[in-house]
Order: structure tokens, then C-alpha cells, then sequence
């Protein structure tokens, strides 16, 4: 079995808790009330993606992006 790795970008809902999605993986988002709940429900938004992936008999897609994170210190 090949593992895959995905980014997933994370932001605060404006409904209070969090939204994330996959970049990789058009279409694949979740949702949570916390960081630790959204990180676990967007793991299992990914498998249920790769797993429908091959079900239907398309390609699974490998990472196409590169992210990082910068911080910039602001004075204001």
C-alpha cells in the first residue's frame, strides 16, 4: 500500500471553528470546531477522497503544491 501526503490549509471560519482544505484534492474540505477536530475530520475527508478516487477508477493525485509559512513581523 502507497502512503500519501497531502497539505491542507487550515483558517477560522467566520461561523466560529475552522475550515480547511486540500489543494491537491479539488473538492476536498471539512470543517470543525476546533484545529485538533478539523485536522482529524480532513484526514478522513482525504481518505474518503482517494478511496472514491479509485472506486471510479481515476488517477490518484500526488501533491502538486509547494507551501510554506512566513512570518513577517508588523509594527503598527
Amino acid at each position: 500500500m502507497k502512503a500519501h501526503t497531502y497539505s491542507a490549509h487550515i483558517e477560522p471560519s467566520p461561523e466560529g471553528g475552522y475550515w480547511s482544505q486540500v489543494p491537491s484534492l479539488p473538492g476536498c474540505f471539512s470543517q470543525g470546531e476546533t484545529i485538533e477536530e478539523t485536522i482529524q475530520m480532513t484526514k478522513e475527508a482525504i481518505g474518503l477522497y482517494l478511496e472514491g478516487a479509485a472506486a471510479e477508477g481515476r488517477e490518484i493525485p500526488e501533491e502538486s503544491e509547494m507551501s510554506m509559512n512566513v512570518r513577517i513581523p508588523v509594527s503598527c
